[in-house]
């Protein structure tokens, strides 16, 4: 039993706690698309980590953690990763990451042109987080990126990338009026090539063959489908393919490497940036929902808009992805209010519709359909499904209806622990 783990809403729905609870089942983790402005947070035994490059399942011992080629990495970012996390938590990553040669490199005049195209956009800014997560896509479908196996070759200062990187750091400089060096920068890609040299394999190979040994993997998205730069909301939207696809043509391999989807979604939304967010509550109920839900970006620290469960969205993401079930995250943060709502369709100009319309320039002028529920008292650290407040298995179930999935995982808590898993069969748990 292979598995996708992916978001379906803007991201932040809390994969990486689910990942790293499945992870003990599988053998192998990899992440297939995004950058380091993803951020995934992990609680254990209380004590917090923070991941942006590496998949959530390197916290286990003897698991095998792959960045596949629809990733975009930053060099510098994932070497202080992999330090942070022999520092603070003890975990040498050794040879159990590996790394695709393919991937695409984010350099220092990525991050220049983003912030850059983000100042000209003045009103009408996306949102980024000015990472270079953006530019380094547009040069890989330019054809003029430069990638892991790239940096390998480069041994000196007439290495075969000496003249891309001299080219776009020129480029960049007279774009933006910055003064970047591209020596400085050719020096850091030759000392990233040292360190970097052990990770690198072929991620394809490697995970058709791991396969072949029995292997079980558990394939990692970053962001959630609403941010998917085919099927979100454009302009909106990161520079990738969070949905099924990008598993694919991500990690280079075929339909049945995966035998099941499983879509992650908080019990209400959020959403970090610009762009429309048809449920957001920009009042005293967004504002109680981030302050109990700690909603703030992991990768920048932005607070995050907060809003009640769009159901018309999550059913857009089960379709797009065959999403087989759900993952509630967070039902806890609802603790204690005496109505909670679900947004079950739109209206436009007082017409009814239930979808997602494919023009999301007319997601501002959609206006949300509430169902009201009945709130409860306490759910926070329940790891029993019939332990639950009468009223929360009520929203649950009224979810399932809605949606047309299960709900085979409920998460109570941040800790690893405090989670109810209703179905261990059906995603092949031990």
């Amino acid at each position: 039993m292979n598995v996708v783990v992916l978001g379906a809403q803007f991201g932040d729905e809390g994969k990486g706690k689910i990942v790293d609870l499945l992870t003990p089942h599988f053998g192998l983790v990899a992440r297939y698309q995004g950058g380091h402005n993803a951020g995934h947070t992990l609680v254990v035994n209380g004590k917090k980590c923070v991941l942006h490059l590496i998949p959530s399942g390197i916290l286990h011992p003897d698991v095998i953690c792959v960045i596949g080629s629809g990733v975009v990495v930053n060099l510098p970012e994932l070497k202080k990763e992999t330090q942070m996390l022999a520092d603070d938590h003890g975990i040498e990553v050794g040879k159990r990451l590996l790394v695709s040669g393919k991937a695409h490199v984010i350099l220092p005049y990525h991050q220049c042109r983003d912030s850059h195209s983000e100042r000209q956009r003045g009103e009408n800014k996306i949102g980024t987080t000015n990472r270079g997560i953006g530019p380094a896509y547009e040069d890989k479908f330019a054809r003029r990126g430069i990638r892991v196996c790239d940096v390998l070759a480069a041994q000196s200062m007439d290495s075969p990338i000496a003249d891309d990187i001299r080219r776009n750091t020129r480029a960049c400089n007279q774009l933006t009026g910055s003064n970047l060096s591209w020596e400085d920068i050719l020096e850091e890609v030759m000392a990233a090539a040292r360190w970097l040299r052990p990770m690198v394999t072929d991620v394809s190979v490697y995970i058709d063959r791991a396969r072949h040994l029995g292997l079980r993997i558990l394939y990692e998205s970053a962001q959630g489908s609403a941010l998917d730069v085919d099927h979100g909301t454009y302009p909106y939207v990161t520079s990738s393919n969070p949905t099924i696809g990008g598993v694919f043509t991500g990690l280079g391999i075929g339909l049945s490497a995966v035998n099941y989807v499983l879509g992650i979604t908080k019990a209400y939304a959020t959403r970090v940036g610009e762009g429309p967010f048809v449920t957001e509550q920009d009042n005293e109920i967004g504002g109680l929902l981030r302050s109990k839900g700690e909603e703030f970006g992991a990768s920048t620290g932005r607070p995050r808009r907060c809003g009640w469960l769009d159901t018309v969205a999550v059913r857009q993401a089960i379709r797009v992805n065959g999403i087989k079930s759900l993952a509630l995250t967070k039902l806890d943060v609802l603790d204690g209010m005496e109505v909670v709502e679900i947004c079950n369709s739109y209206f436009i100009d007082g017409n009814r519709i239930d979808e997602v319309p494919e023009d999301t320039n007319l997601l501002p002028q959609c206006v949300p359909d509430y169902i009201p529920y009945r709130g409860w008292e306490k759910t926070a650290g329940i790891r029993e499904f019939r332990l639950l407040p009468p009223a929360a298995k009520n929203y649950i179930r009224a979810l399932e209806g809605i949606c047309g999935v299960p709900i085979d995982i409920v998460s109570t808590g941040p800790d690893r622990a405090d989670t109810i898993i209703r179905n261990r069969t059906k995603l092949g748990l031990r």
